[in-house]
Protein backbone atom coordinates (compact mmCIF):
# COMPACT_ATOMS: atom_id res chain seq x y z
CA UNK A 1 0.00 0.00 0.00
CA UNK A 2 1.67 3.27 -1.14
CA UNK A 3 0.87 6.31 1.21
CA UNK A 4 2.95 9.71 0.56
CA UNK A 5 3.67 11.81 -2.44
CA UNK A 6 2.21 9.24 -4.56
CA UNK A 7 -0.82 9.27 -3.13
CA UNK A 8 -1.17 12.74 -2.80
CA UNK A 9 -0.29 12.82 -6.29
CA UNK A 10 -3.49 10.22 -7.46
CA UNK A 11 -6.22 12.12 -5.09
CA UNK A 12 -4.93 15.14 -7.00
CA UNK A 13 -4.89 13.98 -10.07
CA UNK A 14 -8.24 12.14 -9.60
CA UNK A 15 -9.94 16.07 -8.32
CA UNK A 16 -8.95 16.90 -11.20
CA UNK A 17 -10.10 15.05 -13.71
CA UNK A 18 -13.62 15.10 -11.89
CA UNK A 19 -13.74 18.71 -10.55
CA UNK A 20 -12.39 20.16 -13.75
CA UNK A 21 -10.09 22.38 -11.53
CA UNK A 22 -6.96 21.25 -8.86
CA UNK A 23 -8.03 20.59 -6.02
CA UNK A 24 -5.03 20.54 -2.82
CA UNK A 25 -4.91 17.48 -0.65
CA UNK A 26 -5.15 19.28 2.84
CA UNK A 27 -5.49 15.95 4.66
CA UNK A 28 -6.06 12.43 4.13
CA UNK A 29 -7.44 9.63 6.28
CA UNK A 30 -7.48 6.17 5.22
CA UNK A 31 -10.57 4.32 6.44
CA UNK A 32 -11.12 0.69 7.41
CA UNK A 33 -13.73 -2.00 5.91
CA UNK A 34 -14.36 -3.33 2.61
CA UNK A 35 -12.66 -6.47 1.56
CA UNK A 36 -12.75 -5.22 -2.49
CA UNK A 37 -11.28 -1.97 -2.22
CA UNK A 38 -9.02 0.64 -0.63
CA UNK A 39 -10.98 3.72 0.87
CA UNK A 40 -10.08 7.35 2.60
CA UNK A 41 -11.57 10.16 3.92
CA UNK A 42 -9.83 12.99 1.76
CA UNK A 43 -9.72 16.87 2.83
CA UNK A 44 -9.13 19.43 -0.01
CA UNK A 45 -9.43 23.13 -0.37
CA UNK A 46 -12.61 22.08 -2.43
CA UNK A 47 -14.34 20.18 0.23
CA UNK A 48 -14.58 16.91 2.13
CA UNK A 49 -14.77 13.71 -0.17
CA UNK A 50 -15.42 9.76 -0.11
CA UNK A 51 -12.65 8.12 -2.05
CA UNK A 52 -12.35 4.31 -3.07
CA UNK A 53 -10.09 3.11 -4.84
CA UNK A 54 -8.71 -0.25 -6.89
CA UNK A 55 -6.76 -1.47 -9.78
CA UNK A 56 -7.98 -0.64 -13.45
CA UNK A 57 -9.37 -3.45 -14.43
CA UNK A 58 -12.29 -2.23 -11.38
CA UNK A 59 -13.26 0.26 -13.46
CA UNK A 60 -17.03 -0.94 -14.41
CA UNK A 61 -17.47 -2.52 -10.94
CA UNK A 62 -17.70 1.53 -9.97
CA UNK A 63 -19.44 3.19 -12.82
CA UNK A 64 -22.03 0.11 -12.06
CA UNK A 65 -21.89 1.23 -8.41
CA UNK A 66 -22.12 5.06 -9.69
CA UNK A 67 -25.05 4.03 -11.44
CA UNK A 68 -26.89 2.21 -9.07
CA UNK A 69 -26.17 5.11 -6.57
CA UNK A 70 -27.86 7.47 -8.85
CA UNK A 71 -30.81 5.29 -9.17
CA UNK A 72 -31.55 4.99 -5.21
CA UNK A 73 -31.08 8.64 -5.07
CA UNK A 74 -33.65 9.78 -8.01
CA UNK A 75 -36.36 7.81 -5.94
CA UNK A 76 -35.96 10.53 -3.18
CA UNK A 77 -36.44 8.05 -0.39
CA UNK A 78 -33.78 7.12 1.78
CA UNK A 79 -30.74 9.12 1.65
CA UNK A 80 -27.79 8.68 -0.42
CA UNK A 81 -24.61 9.75 -0.75
CA UNK A 82 -23.95 12.33 -3.86
CA UNK A 83 -21.40 10.55 -6.83
CA UNK A 84 -18.86 13.15 -7.91
CA UNK A 85 -17.29 11.06 -10.70
CA UNK A 86 -15.77 7.70 -11.10
CA UNK A 87 -13.04 6.75 -13.98
CA UNK A 88 -9.52 5.79 -13.81
CA UNK A 89 -6.03 7.58 -13.10
CA UNK A 90 -2.84 5.90 -13.86
CA UNK A 91 -3.01 2.01 -13.00
CA UNK A 92 -5.78 2.65 -11.17
CA UNK A 93 -9.90 3.17 -11.01
CA UNK A 94 -11.47 5.26 -8.78
CA UNK A 95 -14.97 6.54 -7.31
CA UNK A 96 -15.63 9.67 -5.70
CA UNK A 97 -18.70 10.08 -3.09
CA UNK A 98 -19.81 13.07 -1.19
CA UNK A 99 -18.64 12.31 2.34
CA UNK A 100 -21.34 12.18 4.67
CA UNK A 101 -20.15 13.32 8.32
CA UNK A 102 -21.95 10.65 10.91
CA UNK A 103 -23.88 12.36 13.78
CA UNK A 104 -25.26 10.48 16.86
CA UNK A 105 -28.61 8.33 15.02
CA UNK A 106 -31.67 10.48 16.36
CA UNK A 107 -34.01 8.85 18.38
CA UNK A 108 -36.49 8.41 15.39
CA UNK A 109 -33.42 6.85 13.21
CA UNK A 110 -35.05 3.31 12.90
CA UNK A 111 -39.04 3.97 12.20
CA UNK A 112 -37.60 6.75 9.36
CA UNK A 113 -35.68 4.04 8.08
CA UNK A 114 -38.68 1.41 8.10
CA UNK A 115 -40.76 4.03 6.31
CA UNK A 116 -38.34 5.24 3.33
CA UNK A 117 -37.01 2.00 2.61
CA UNK A 118 -41.33 0.84 1.98
CA UNK A 119 -40.82 4.59 0.37
CA UNK A 120 -38.06 3.13 -1.96
CA UNK A 121 -39.24 -0.63 -2.45
CA UNK A 122 -42.66 1.31 -3.69
CA UNK A 123 -41.22 1.95 -6.48
CA UNK A 124 -41.47 -0.20 -9.60
CA UNK A 125 -41.71 -0.95 -13.34
CA UNK A 126 -42.43 -3.86 -15.40
CA UNK A 127 -39.90 -6.31 -15.54
CA UNK A 128 -37.46 -7.94 -12.91
CA UNK A 129 -34.39 -6.83 -13.35
CA UNK A 130 -32.09 -4.30 -14.63
CA UNK A 131 -30.92 -2.28 -17.71
CA UNK A 132 -27.61 -2.67 -16.79
CA UNK A 133 -25.30 -5.68 -14.79
CA UNK A 134 -23.27 -4.73 -11.61
CA UNK A 135 -21.62 -6.63 -8.65
CA UNK A 136 -22.60 -8.07 -5.07
CA UNK A 137 -19.52 -7.66 -3.71
CA UNK A 138 -16.59 -8.27 -6.46
CA UNK A 139 -18.62 -10.84 -7.84
CA UNK A 140 -21.05 -10.30 -11.31
CA UNK A 141 -24.73 -9.78 -11.09
CA UNK A 142 -26.85 -10.29 -13.85
CA UNK A 143 -30.01 -8.36 -14.29
CA UNK A 144 -31.25 -9.31 -17.65
CA UNK A 145 -34.85 -7.92 -17.55
CA UNK A 146 -37.83 -11.02 -17.06
CA UNK A 147 -41.52 -10.08 -16.62
CA UNK A 148 -41.59 -13.42 -13.94
CA UNK A 149 -40.09 -12.63 -10.85
CA UNK A 150 -39.46 -16.58 -9.82
CA UNK A 151 -37.61 -16.96 -13.04
CA UNK A 152 -35.58 -14.02 -12.46
CA UNK A 153 -34.75 -15.39 -8.91
CA UNK A 154 -33.76 -18.82 -10.54
CA UNK A 155 -31.93 -17.67 -13.55
CA UNK A 156 -30.14 -14.20 -12.51
CA UNK A 157 -29.33 -15.33 -8.90
CA UNK A 158 -29.58 -18.63 -7.59
CA UNK A 159 -28.35 -20.76 -10.49
CA UNK A 160 -25.13 -18.64 -11.34
CA UNK A 161 -23.74 -18.51 -7.95
CA UNK A 162 -24.87 -22.36 -7.35
CA UNK A 163 -22.81 -22.96 -10.74
CA UNK A 164 -20.01 -21.19 -9.19
CA UNK A 165 -19.55 -23.33 -6.45
CA UNK A 166 -19.69 -26.51 -7.88
CA UNK A 167 -17.36 -25.43 -10.56
CA UNK A 168 -15.31 -24.04 -7.42
CA UNK A 169 -15.73 -27.35 -5.59
CA UNK A 170 -17.11 -25.28 -2.96
CA UNK A 171 -20.64 -27.05 -3.32
CA UNK A 172 -21.65 -30.88 -4.28
CA UNK A 173 -23.26 -32.36 -6.51
CA UNK A 174 -25.80 -33.90 -4.73
CA UNK A 175 -26.91 -30.08 -3.20
CA UNK A 176 -26.18 -28.81 -6.63
CA UNK A 177 -29.12 -31.11 -7.61
CA UNK A 178 -31.00 -30.71 -4.71
CA UNK A 179 -31.71 -27.11 -5.60
CA UNK A 180 -32.59 -28.03 -9.09
CA UNK A 181 -35.70 -29.57 -7.36
CA UNK A 182 -36.56 -26.34 -5.32
CA UNK A 183 -36.72 -24.62 -8.01
CA UNK A 184 -39.27 -26.76 -9.21
CA UNK A 185 -41.08 -25.87 -5.77
CA UNK A 186 -40.71 -22.01 -5.90
CA UNK A 187 -43.80 -20.90 -7.74
CA UNK A 188 -45.69 -22.50 -4.54
CA UNK A 189 -43.07 -21.03 -2.27
CA UNK A 190 -43.50 -17.03 -2.79
CA UNK A 191 -45.76 -14.23 -3.13
CA UNK A 192 -46.02 -13.18 -6.64
CA UNK A 193 -45.48 -9.20 -6.35
CA UNK A 194 -44.43 -6.22 -8.29
CA UNK A 195 -41.07 -5.62 -8.76
CA UNK A 196 -39.46 -3.36 -6.21
CA UNK A 197 -36.33 -1.22 -6.49
CA UNK A 198 -34.22 -2.54 -4.30
CA UNK A 199 -30.42 -1.31 -2.74
CA UNK A 200 -29.68 -5.41 -3.71
CA UNK A 201 -26.83 -5.35 -0.49
CA UNK A 202 -28.38 -4.61 2.25
CA UNK A 203 -27.01 -5.71 5.46
CA UNK A 204 -25.57 -3.46 8.70
CA UNK A 205 -22.51 -2.63 6.63
CA UNK A 206 -23.71 -1.10 3.94
CA UNK A 207 -26.17 1.45 6.30
CA UNK A 208 -24.79 4.66 7.68
CA UNK A 209 -25.78 7.36 9.48
CA UNK A 210 -25.61 11.30 8.16
CA UNK A 211 -25.15 14.30 9.36
CA UNK A 212 -28.36 14.76 10.67
CA UNK A 213 -28.49 11.41 12.11
CA UNK A 214 -30.44 9.88 10.12
CA UNK A 215 -30.31 6.21 7.53
CA UNK A 216 -28.13 6.75 4.48
CA UNK A 217 -27.36 3.56 2.44
CA UNK A 218 -24.33 3.10 0.88
CA UNK A 219 -22.37 0.17 -1.81
CA UNK A 220 -25.36 -0.88 -3.68
CA UNK A 221 -26.22 -4.19 -5.68
CA UNK A 222 -29.18 -2.48 -7.30
CA UNK A 223 -32.24 -4.12 -9.29
CA UNK A 224 -35.92 -4.43 -9.57
CA UNK A 225 -36.53 -7.87 -7.60
CA UNK A 226 -38.84 -8.88 -4.72
CA UNK A 227 -38.89 -6.99 -1.54
CA UNK A 228 -39.36 -9.75 0.85
CA UNK A 229 -35.56 -10.96 -0.01
CA UNK A 230 -33.92 -7.69 0.80
CA UNK A 231 -35.81 -7.44 3.80
CA UNK A 232 -34.90 -10.89 4.69
CA UNK A 233 -31.47 -9.94 3.84
CA UNK A 234 -31.38 -7.83 6.74
CA UNK A 235 -32.04 -10.37 9.30
CA UNK A 236 -29.10 -12.30 8.18
CA UNK A 237 -26.22 -11.17 10.04
CA UNK A 238 -28.30 -8.90 12.31
CA UNK A 239 -27.84 -4.99 13.73
CA UNK A 240 -31.67 -4.09 12.47
CA UNK A 241 -34.02 -3.08 15.40
CA UNK A 242 -37.45 -4.01 15.95
CA UNK A 243 -39.10 -1.25 15.34
CA UNK A 244 -37.19 -0.84 11.66
CA UNK A 245 -39.59 -3.59 11.28
CA UNK A 246 -42.49 -2.29 12.41
CA UNK A 247 -42.21 0.52 10.94
CA UNK A 248 -41.71 -0.98 7.28
CA UNK A 249 -44.84 -3.27 7.82
CA UNK A 250 -46.91 -0.14 8.91
CA UNK A 251 -46.12 1.73 5.61
CA UNK A 252 -46.14 -1.41 3.33
CA UNK A 253 -47.45 -4.10 4.71
CA UNK A 254 -46.16 -7.86 3.94
CA UNK A 255 -47.99 -10.84 2.93
CA UNK A 256 -48.54 -13.31 5.59
CA UNK A 257 -46.06 -15.87 6.11
CA UNK A 258 -42.68 -13.78 5.48
CA UNK A 259 -40.93 -15.24 8.22
CA UNK A 260 -41.18 -18.99 7.24
CA UNK A 261 -40.21 -17.22 3.26
CA UNK A 262 -37.11 -15.64 5.09
CA UNK A 263 -34.60 -18.53 4.56
CA UNK A 264 -35.48 -19.25 1.02
CA UNK A 265 -34.29 -15.60 0.01
CA UNK A 266 -31.65 -15.98 1.85
CA UNK A 267 -29.86 -18.76 0.05
CA UNK A 268 -28.77 -15.93 -2.98
CA UNK A 269 -26.69 -13.68 -0.08
CA UNK A 270 -25.24 -16.87 1.27
CA UNK A 271 -24.23 -18.41 -1.91
CA UNK A 272 -22.76 -15.02 -2.77
CA UNK A 273 -20.90 -15.69 0.90
CA UNK A 274 -19.68 -19.54 -0.17
CA UNK A 275 -18.24 -18.40 -3.10
CA UNK A 276 -16.44 -14.83 -1.87
CA UNK A 277 -15.32 -15.99 1.51
CA UNK A 278 -15.30 -20.45 1.41
CA UNK A 279 -17.14 -23.11 2.68
CA UNK A 280 -17.99 -22.64 5.86
CA UNK A 281 -20.89 -20.93 4.81
CA UNK A 282 -22.05 -24.30 2.84
CA UNK A 283 -24.00 -25.76 5.79
CA UNK A 284 -25.59 -22.49 6.24
CA UNK A 285 -27.24 -22.98 2.34
CA UNK A 286 -27.55 -27.06 3.55
CA UNK A 287 -30.02 -26.01 6.48
CA UNK A 288 -32.26 -24.32 4.21
CA UNK A 289 -32.26 -27.14 2.02
CA UNK A 290 -33.34 -29.43 4.14
CA UNK A 291 -36.17 -27.43 5.30
CA UNK A 292 -37.30 -26.98 1.72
Amino acid sequence: MWWGDEQTEFFEGIFFQVLGRPAEVIETQLLSGGDINTAARVYTTEGIYFVKWNSADREGMFEAEARGLELLRRSETVRIPEVIGHGHYQDKAYLILEYLDAASPRPTYWEAFGQALAEMHSHTQPRFGLSFDNYIGSLPQANTPSPNGIQFLIEHRLRPQVGLALYKGLLSKELFGRFERLYERLPDLLPNERPALLHGDLWSGNVVVDEQGMPALVDPAVYYGYREAELAFTTLFGGFEPRFYEAYQEAFPLEAGFQERVPIYNLYPLLVHVNLFGAGYVSGVERVLNAF
